[in-house]
């Protein structure tokens, strides 16, 4: 059974994307019939849940460039291939690699202890041996910018600003800030090196990495993670005097390494050189096994293409599944597969992404041309039994499908309650056991009905629709 959202819950995210009555566009009555098949089948979904539950466990973390993510691609050939997919492919690409080789961070004095810390995506080695220095704290990477030469130079910066937990992650795009530029920021004023506290909402010891700005595979200096417990020790200790720390990075990087993009499809029947594109990514970053970031995102819609692929019928547009590469370190996969279909991208009718976890979606947010909002409201009718509630005409889509959106592709947001994400994302703890599999059904669900809808129906997304003045709301 799904497990719907709460009626209080319900009505908040109701007033907060702004619902109100707007007629709905018909839908063939075989379509509607099939479509709510669809969601039924989907309550007992076994090939996306089992997709994630195999390759976290038979490949495991997949950093993007290195020999898993390779492993990663094969496998998904394979699985993709034996579950009877068309067209299974990989469009490759190269990128700068980083990894982590070693890393350490420790309290010199007055208290000399270790830090649960880990390296951020990109940051430079320190020395052999690491660097030691006195630490200069800051409640935000604007202090630390305003902050002059002299106050930094030489020291090891901390910025200890908290994460904020919300339902539709806006908290992390605010506080990921200081992950980016910290080191360029303390580089930039003689830094030796630079540690924030993690971008994460857990009260763990479960230090949190992810990529920073940097120019080809590296940053600009040595920078670090520490878990929140650990960052509150350090402001502690700060509060009765100075700190001594050291920090020693070890890393590897190279020029060029092989990634790629693993794609299948669901051929359509008379429409199908028009595509309906269910994007995720592949890799991952090397702490955990990737599971809600992103294997949960590519079971969802490995296993809505499928529930689509076994009706009577196919539909009458290509359903394309896109397993993108490299999207941790740079959306690398992204910018390579709106290069490869450029020339196409007026064939892509729709475009979605899976990648914010397996939480219940409790929004349907679609970018589309204003008179074709009909369709949206036909949609979101539909899917709202699901706990889902209508959304706005301003979805993002997902990161690697945001080229598309730019270039003027259609796209929707399903919007999933990300309140616990970040307790997970981009740590040791992202691991499959955290999904709940009536949650990832109900996306599932989600996924298999709007696809089928937006391949069936033939709908232009982006211009004037048929009259709707036979529709119901």
């Amino acid at each position: 059974m799904f497990k719907p959202i709460g009626a209080a819950l319900l009505a908040t995210a109701m007033l907060a994307s702004g619902a109100q009555a707007q007629t709905a566009a018909p839908l063939d009555e075989d379509i509607e019939t099939t479509t709510l098949s669809l969601i039924e089948q989907a309550k007992s979904d076994a090939v996306g849940l089992k997709f994630i539950e195999d390759l976290t466990t038979e490949v495991g973390q997949r950093l993007a460039g290195s020999d898993e993510e390779a492993r990663a691609r094969d496998w998904s050939v394979a699985e993709l291939t034996e579950l009877g997919f068309d067209e299974v492919r990989v469009e490759a690409f190269e990128i700068p690699f980083w990894s982590r080789k070693s890393e350490a961070v420790s309290v010199v004095s007055p208290a000399p202890q270790n830090l649960v810390a880990t390296a951020l995506g990109g940051s430079a080695a320190t020395p052999a041996g690491g660097v030691t220095g006195e630490v200069i704290r800051f409640e935000s990477l604007a202090e630390l910018q305003a902050a002059p030469i002299s106050q930094v130079d030489g020291k090891i910066v901390f910025i200890d600003e908290e994460t904020i937990a919300t339902m539709d992650g806006s908290g992390y795009g605010m506080g990921v800030r200081k992950r980016s530029g910290c080191a360029r920021a303390a580089s930039d004023k003689g830094a030796l090196a630079c540690l924030i506290r993690s971008v994460g909402t857990q009260p763990h010891r479960m230090p949190h990495t992810g990529i920073m700005a940097r120019d080809g595979a590296e940053g600009a200096g040595p920078a670090a993670a520490v878990s929140g417990p650990d960052a509150d020790q350090l402001t502690r200790l700060l509060t009765r005097g100075p700190v001594i720390v050291s920090v020693d990075i070890q890393t590897e990087i190279k020029t060029n390494a092989p990634s790629g993009n693993v794609i299948a499809e669901v051929t359509g029947t008379d429409l199908k050189d028009e595509i309906i594109l269910l994007g995720c990514h592949l890799d991952s970053w090397d702490l955990g096994t990737g599971a809600l970031d992103d294997g949960a995102g590519c079971g969802i819609v490995v296993g809505a293409a499928k529930l689509i692929a076994e009706l009577p019928e196919r539909p009458r547009r290509t359903i394309r599944v896109v397993l993108y590469g490299a999207e941790e370190v740079g959306l690398f996969g992204a910018t390579a597969y709106a290069r490869a279909h450029g020339d196409h991208l007026d064939k892509h009718v729709l475009a979605a992404e899976s990648d914010f976890g397996a939480g219940p979606i409790w929004r349907f947010q679609t970018r589309f041309g204003e008179a074709a909002l009909p369709y949206a409201r036909t949609i979101q009718n539909l899917l709202m039994p699901l706990g889902v509630t209508r959304g706005d005409n301003r979805a993002f889509g997902g990161p690697d499908i945001g080229i598309l959106a730019r270039s003027g592709v259609p796209v929707v947001t399903p919007g999933q309650n990300g309140i616990d994400y970040f307790d997970y994302h981009h740590t040791p703890d992202d691991t499959f056991d955290k999904i709940d599999p009536d949650e990832f059904r109900q996306n599932v669900a989600v996924y298999a009905a709007f696809a089928y809808i937006a391949a069936e129906t033939g709908w232009d997304f982006r211009a004037q629709p048929e009259p709707a003045s036979a529709a119901t709301e």
